[in-house]
Order: structure tokens, then C-alpha cells, then sequence
């Protein structure tokens, strides 16, 4: 009966991590698109250009494996101002000559990109250490 439950123990910190590397996957995945869109400018004169995303998380009931894990939750849109930059002869200015430019600030999103890799590392850690308590109990067993 305890064999069972350390299995299900070690299924369920899997599950969990698994989770997490989907949700921070999804999170880079969100950055990037800020990241390449960071320069890029409306496709008519005047208009607005890209608008920073920001992901969020959720947590919900695993009911397989009887645990909360995360996931990407909502994916939102920023709604602080526009850079403004006045060039007139670009096609995407204003009358006034004015340009806009996405809400995204490169190094922002970089310092995001970097905890959202360091939170996937974790979650690969734990799944090499489950896998090898996982290995050390078959070792145990057959002894």
C-alpha cells in the first residue's frame, strides 16, 4: 500500500512540474512576440502599433492527479502609452508628423525572458531529481 503511494507521490510532482514547464513555456513564448514586435509601427498612418502582452498564470485542480498545478492563464494587453517619436517621413506618422511605437521596452521583457528560463530550469530539476528517486527506489526494490 505505501509502494502505491510513493508512486503517486512521485506522478504527482511530476504532473506538477510538468505544469509548470508548460505555463513558463508559454510565458517566453508571449515575451518573444513583445520582443519582436518592440520596433514595429502601425500599418496606416496614424494608427496604433503593437500593444504589449502580458501573460498571466492560473491554478487548477489536476483531478488525475489530485494536485493544483499552474497554467498560463489569460494573456492580457498592457495599456500604458504609446512611445511617440516624430518623424514625418515615415509612412506610418500622423499629421503632425508624430510615429507611435509599441508600449515595450526591451529590457523589460529580456529581465522577464531571464526569469521565465530560470523558472523552467527549476521545473526540469525537480523532474531529473523525481526521476532519479524514482530510479534509486527500483534499486532499493530489487536489492
Amino acid at each position: 500500500m505505501a509502494d502505491r503511494q510513493v508512486i503517486a507521490d512521485f506522478a504527482r510532482s511530476m504532473g506538477i512540474a510538468t505544469s509548470g514547464l508548460r505555463a513558463q513555456a508559454g510565458r517566453m513564448r508571449v515575451i518573444s512576440e513583445n520582443i519582436a514586435n518592440a520596433d514595429s509601427t502601425a500599418q496606416t498612418a496614424g494608427g496604433d502599433p503593437y500593444r504589449r502582452k502580458i501573460p498571466t498564470f492560473s491554478s487548477e485542480l489536476d483531478r488525475t492527479l489530485d494536485a493544483k498545478v499552474v497554467a498560463l492563464g489569460r494573456i492580457s494587453t498592457d495599456p500604458t502609452a504609446f512611445r511617440i517619436k516624430h518623424d514625418p517621413g515615415n509612412p506610418a506618422a500622423d499629421a503632425a508628423g508624430d510615429v507611435k511605437y509599441p508600449n515595450v521596452n526591451s529590457l523589460v521583457e529580456m529581465t522577464d525572458m531571464r526569469d521565465a528560463q530560470r523558472s523552467y530550469e527549476a521545473n526540469l530539476n525537480i523532474i531529473a531529481a523525481t526521476r532519479r528517486m524514482i530510479q534509486r527506489t527500483l534499486d532499493i526494490l530489487k536489492a
